[in-house]
């Protein structure tokens, strides 16, 4: 009897455990639903620091246990400075800049013993914020999704409460046990951040601009910038720092001189850079040059600035050379370097636009973007080895530099007009880009700098963006 009464008992065991497991493996399946859709729906929260709102969310979650958080800035995604324990870490979006007084603080931070972290406090507060609406969240999704799985399958009540129960313990304890790291790490790291570029920006920042000269009254116009600004490869203008630099007589600035009457200072240069040249001092051609924007700060009547700027932040030039002499200029590679330059040349960028933001004469700012030199198909550059796949490549890079642009000047509320070289690309009967064979090639010619002055010069005739007109 013993032995027939032991039969059963095993199979009944077997198949009780199976399905609890069973229905553990779908509460957990349950859970992980609940939790990442409260990552996504989870609203960020709002914090404003110095008149900055920046606001405060969740990355989606990660392999690895310990990284950077992310920062959206001017359309990209860049990682922080500060790494974060945990799968899920914050995400901070710069959602307004207000220009005042308390910007180049808030972008730069101050450094004296007594500096206080009302920054790091706000992000502090509003990553807790976040995470207990999350918190609350899951639950509500867990709960919703339990039930359901209770109603299809038709679950008499009692047992559709223990179902709820079990599944709001399970979702929670996952829920705590992937985010807590985060949750009780995350403050304290994110309570010493004093500025921006401590969290985000360059990890050594340019150093404080200091103007050096008699000022520069009678500057009614500013430029500053690369080779395009320059006017690389074309006439020279008098003067041995412009024949150092390649500035030209027949650049958009001598165009928006002449038609505007002004004295417009020209101070670009081939090669410059935001951190060597804009911001920083620039060595060319053997001569040592001072900020650009130092310079610029000597005029200090001026009433309009002009940045060309970004090419050479991304080693543009290198780029072209490498899509015309390889098949694919769009493999992994490539693309992670080109990504690389760019998240480097977005933290400077916020440097510049900050910096002039607080110009002391407060000019118009305008930011220009780059034309397309290229066209729709490869033409004559086809024997230059670019392909109709690699101009395509180009142009959707060259794009995404403008659009980094366009959103950090509107951020800031400046302008940033687009040249329009359409019918005019390189390969064009009346190119306003300079040949493959040219001293400069692919640089504006005397007509495509004519082209950009007009397309300043319709901005100049515009309100300034975030003002009321005249």
């Amino acid at each position: 009897m013993s032995a027939t009464g032991d039969g059963p008992q095993p199979a009944r065991w077997a198949r009780l455990t199976f399905r609890w497991l069973a229905g553990l493996v779908l509460l957990l399946l349950l859970a992980c639903g609940a939790i990442a859709v409260a990552l996504q729906v989870t609203p960020m929260q709002t914090v404003t620091v110095a008149g900055q709102v920046i606001q405060v969310g969740a990355t989606g979650p990660n392999l690895s246990l310990s990284g950077p958080g992310e920062i959206d800035m001017f359309g990209q995604s860049l990682p922080t400075n500060i790494r974060f324990t945990g799968p899920v870490r914050p995400r901070l979006q710069l959602s307004q800049i207000s220009i005042n007084s308390e910007l180049i603080t808030f972008v730069e931070g101050t450094h004296g013993a007594g500096a206080e972290r009302i920054l790091g406090a706000r992000l502090a507060d509003g990553w807790k914020r976040y995470f207990a609406w999350e918190t609350a969240i899951t639950a509500a999704g867990t709960l919703i999704l339990v039930g359901a799985l209770a109603g299809w399958r038709r679950e008499p009540g009692r047992t559709t409460v223990k179902l709820l129960a079990a599944g709001l313990l399970v979702a929670e304890a996952l829920n705590v046990g992937a985010i807590m790291a985060t949750t009780y790490t995350a403050p304290a790291l994110l309570r010493k951040v004093r500025s921006l570029n401590e969290l985000v920006g360059s990890q050594t920042g340019p150093a404080r601009i200091d103007p050096a000269g008699r000022p520069l009254r009678r500057v009614q116009a500013v430029i500053i910038g690369d080779s395009t600004a320059a006017g690389a490869g074309l006439a020279l203008a008098p003067g041995a720092t412009a024949h150092a630099c390649g500035r030209s007589a027949d650049s958009y600035a001598a165009d928006l001189s002449a038609v505007n009457g002004w004295k417009v200072l020209n101070l670009a240069c081939d090669g410059a850079t935001i951190r060597n040249g804009l911001l920083g001092p620039q060595v060319h051609n053997g001569v040592r040059l001072p900020p650009q924007l130092a310079e610029a700060e000597r005029a200090s009547r001026a009433s309009v600035i002009i940045v060309s700027v970004g090419a050479d932040d991304l080693n543009w030039s290198a780029v072209v050379r490498y899509c015309a002499v390889t098949p694919n200029c769009n493999d992994r590679a490539t693309q992670a370097y080109f990504q690389q330059q760019l998240a480097s040349f977005s933290k400077d960028y916020l440097d510049l636009l900050s910096r002039l933001a607080a110009l002391p004469a407060h000019p118009q700012v305008i930011i220009n973007r780059y034309y397309n030199p290229f066209g729709a198909t490869p033409g004559c550059l086809s024997r230059a080895g670019l392909t109709q796949a690699n101009l395509a490549t180009l142009t959707s890079r060259l794009a995404t530099l403008n659009e980094v642009l366009a959103k950090g000047a509107a951020q800031f509320r400046f302008s940033s007009p687009q040249p329009d070289f359409t019918g005019h690309e390189l390969c064009a009967p009346q190119p306003y880009v300079q040949g493959l064979g040219a001293a400069a090639p692919f640089h504006p010619t005397a007509a495509g700098q004519l082209a950009i002055a007009l397309a300043d010069q319709a901005v100049l005739s515009q309100p300034v963006p975030g003002q009321p007109a005249a």
